[in-house]
């Protein structure tokens, strides 16, 4: 073989090489991207999950927002969602209509935000510190489980977000009326027993049963943004 030749086939072969290399990086990058957990505004304390919260703000000029979020109760007894607290801001809470609590049953789910489902409201979320495109502390304060907190994204009621803004407030049942004093800053609110049974709410666009833990997920923590 002449060196001519020689020296073509060595660069093909050169070139060969760095191809598979940077083949070889590239999936190993990937790789590793596809470990890196998402940003999920949730959290778990004992056997309550709170899942896929946002604050989801009126483009209206109305100056409302919603809290929406979905509510797992991993539990034997049913449980009362007596108060949510956005940044200090107490939330009104209506329950869906027909329904007269907002109750997360046992061993299923109460969801917050869009039409059918329970509401809670924030007046004025201006005056409460409220932005678009923030993390606000959220506390949601559950009969027995106490205050289970994390940070919720505030986001316009546009496109996906629409039909969970304040204007799909439900208009059935009385508004819940929450208790004087702030949630437990250590979620150690006395229990109390709750006699409602409550079905599970219409579906926020997630699964009715209890999804696994989200990768999100800190034991008692907050968790800033599912």
């Amino acid at each position: 073989m002449s060196s001519s030749l020689r020296r073509g086939a060595l660069a093909a072969t050169t070139l060969a090489l760095a191809a598979v290399s940077l083949t070889a990086c590239g999936a190993g990058n990937d790789a590793q991207t596809l470990e890196v957990k998402p940003d999920n505004a949730a959290t778990h304390v004992g056997v309550i999950k709170v899942q896929n919260a946002n604050i989801v703000t009126d483009t209206k000029g109305s100056g409302e927002a919603t809290v929406t979020a979905r509510i797992f109760n991993d539990g034997d007894r049913d449980q009362t969602l007596k108060g949510i607290r956005v940044d200090g801001a107490r939330a009104e809470l209506s329950p869906a209509k027909g329904e007269q609590k907002l109750v997360v049953p046992a061993g299923g789910s109460l969801a917050l935000g869009g039409k059918g489902n329970a509401s809670a409201l924030l007046q004025d979320f201006e005056a409460a510190g409220v932005k678009d495109g923030n993390a606000q502390p959220v506390a949601f304060d559950l009969s027995r489980t106490g205050a289970v907190k994390l940070r919720a994204t505030v986001l316009p009621a546009k496109h996906a977000f629409e039909t969970v803004g304040p204007n799909s407030s439900p208009t059935g049942g009385a508004p819940e009326q929450g208790p004087s004093a702030s949630p437990g800053e250590g979620g150690s609110d006395s229990p109390s027993a709750d006699a409602s049974t409550g079905a599970s709410a219409d579906e926020q666009g997630e699964g009715a049963t209890s999804p696994s833990t989200s990768p999100g997920t800190e034991q008692g923590g907050e968790h800033s943004g599912h």
